[in-house]
């Protein structure tokens, strides 16, 4: 697939008729600062589409991207660790949680991404345990993988695919546009 065309649509923060036009949706989701919007921009070949930021919990409502005018790519804010009040930062995460686990809506598929230097933390095994549960099409994007040492390659992907039981696992580099054909091959 390429993408020929990348529009902001909107950000929302519950129910919108948007989600509901019959467009397809795909998610894509991670923990704070694992590269989310950098993933987006360099899938959608735009910088600046999604909006990066080095401090962690940028994302803050869920943002609404058409591409190529056939589906939605929706980007949800960060789990984990993120900067302000506990209360502001659980809001937005159980933003994420409730389009992807309670809301009406369905994903066609849902990107998890996670730090190929760290492999999947608890907070990421607990999402992709719900994800499961709900029965959802998913695929680990291992983000960062330019970061890691030759040497370390083999051993941490075995340690990763052991952990995450199964799923399509693409390695990733949003700074060296590695995995990124192989991403779009798997939401088309």
């Amino acid at each position: 697939m390429k993408i020929t065309s990348a529009t902001f649509v909107k950000s929302i923060t519950g129910l919108d008729h948007t989600l509901s036009d019959g467009t397809p949706q795909v998610a894509f989701i991670g923990r704070s600062n694992v590269g989310k919007s950098s993933t987006i921009n360099s899938f959608a070949k735009q910088k600046g589409l999604a909006r990066a930021s080095s401090s962690p919990g940028r994302t803050k409502e869920i943002n609404i991207f058409l591409i190529n005018k056939s589906f939605y790519l929706v980007d949800l804010p960060g789990y984990g660790f993120a900067k302000g009040s506990r209360a502001g930062i659980d809001k937005f995460q159980d933003l994420a949680y409730w389009y992807l686990l309670e809301s009406p809506y369905k994903q066609k598929k849902v990107i998890l991404i996670i730090d190929a230097n760290v492999g999947p933390t608890g907070d990421d095994l607990e999402m992709l345990y719900g994800l499961e549960m709900q029965k959802k099409s998913i695929v680990i994007v291992a983000n960062k993988v330019d970061k890691l040492k030759k040497s370390e390659y083999v051993k941490q992907f075995r340690m990763i695919t052991g952990k995450i039981r199964g799923h399509k696992l693409i390695p990733y580099s949003a700074e060296k546009g590695i995995g990124v054909s192989e991403l779009a091959r798997e939401i088309v």
